[in-house]
């Protein structure tokens, strides 16, 4: 596979878990500096990892979750939950993986990661009662 077409297959991915309006914003906000974070999220991170075989986007999307929410990292871990529930993931399949992680990570990790959801849920709901 070539840069540009692993570059178009993470770009697919990336609109299909994230959604295009989310996308979208983060390319319009990119700017000359960012284009080349944006390029290499793109293709190695949405192209080659998640476009890989060898997990559905459901498990990747579990797998991210529980990374996210250990690293503390709230504005991907908000984006990621939409990405989770795009993906076929419940809210309760949600609790369950921030669960795991207040057992593993520890549990300030788990109450931040289920305000983060809470307010992730509450904004999506919002957007779709619009």
């Amino acid at each position: 596979m070539t840069g540009q077409e692993m570059f178009d297959r993470g770009m697919e991915i990336r609109r299909k878990v994230l959604g295009d309006e989310y996308v979208d914003k983060a390319l319009a906000k990119s700017g000359p500096f960012n284009e080349p974070l944006q390029e290499l999220v793109t293709t190695y991170c949405w192209g080659w990892n998640w476009g890989r075989d060898g997990l559905p986007l459901r498990d990747r999307s579990l797998i991210n979750l529980a990374m996210i929410a250990v690293l503390g990292r709230e504005n991907e871990l908000k984006i990621h939950i939409r990405g989770a529930l795009n993906n076929g993931l419940s809210k309760e399949e949600i609790r369950e993986v921030l669960l795991q992680v207040g057992i593993y990570a520890g549990i300030p990790a788990a109450v931040d990661s289920f305000r983060i959801a809470n307010e992730a849920f509450a904004q999506i709901e919002t957007e779709e009662a619009e």
